[in-house]
């Protein structure tokens, strides 16, 4: 009867343990991608606004629930590299909060990078955004700005994209 009950302690004590993973963001080596370009005069250039939400209300404007923002920046050419020569974070108020770029960086054919704002990070609010400017020699192929919002909470949550537009300043 013993062993029995022994057993049955052990398999309880060490059946409902977890083993913690340490959660990673994913983050893009920014410096390892660099690049100088001396001219974009042969290259196809433009800029692309795109929206991102911090937070969203709910109920009331006194009431939010925190978001997690997935910036994908994609590459849609098989066959050149895309150049990201901005990428600018804005507040609600239209403020810059800060600019991932130091210096022009390179996409390879069909690479995707990713800008992640993590759920506490409320700095941009419900209506914050993103300016990217960008060169190719690839006319036909503009890079593709998405971004990908979620909440959850137990078995309940929210999710919604966002796609960029093609931004004139």
């Amino acid at each position: 009867m013993r062993p029995v009950i022994f057993l049955t302690l052990f398999l309880l004590l060490f059946s409902c343990s977890e083993e913690k993973k340490e959660i990673t963001q994913p983050s893009v080596n920014w410096e390892g991608k660099s690049i100088k370009i001396e001219s974009t005069e042969n290259l196809f250039t433009g800029s692309s606004y795109l929206s991102v939400y911090s937070e969203i209300y709910d109920l009331t404007d006194e009431s939010t629930h925190l978001l997690t923002a997935t910036v994908s920046i994609r590459n849609t050419s098989e066959t050149d590299s895309l150049f990201l020569t901005r990428a600018d974070y804005y507040n609600t108020k239209g403020e810059m909060i800060r600019s991932f770029l130091k210096q022009p960086v390179f996409l390879t054919p069909l690479e995707t990078i990713e800008i992640v704002i993590p759920r506490r990070d409320i700095s941009g609010g419900t209506g914050a955004n993103f300016i990217f400017d960008w060169a190719t020699s690839d006319k036909i192929r503009e890079p593709l700005f998405e971004s990908v919002m979620i909440w959850t909470t137990g078995n309940q949550g929210i999710s919604f994209t966002t796609k960029g537009v093609n931004y004139i300043n």
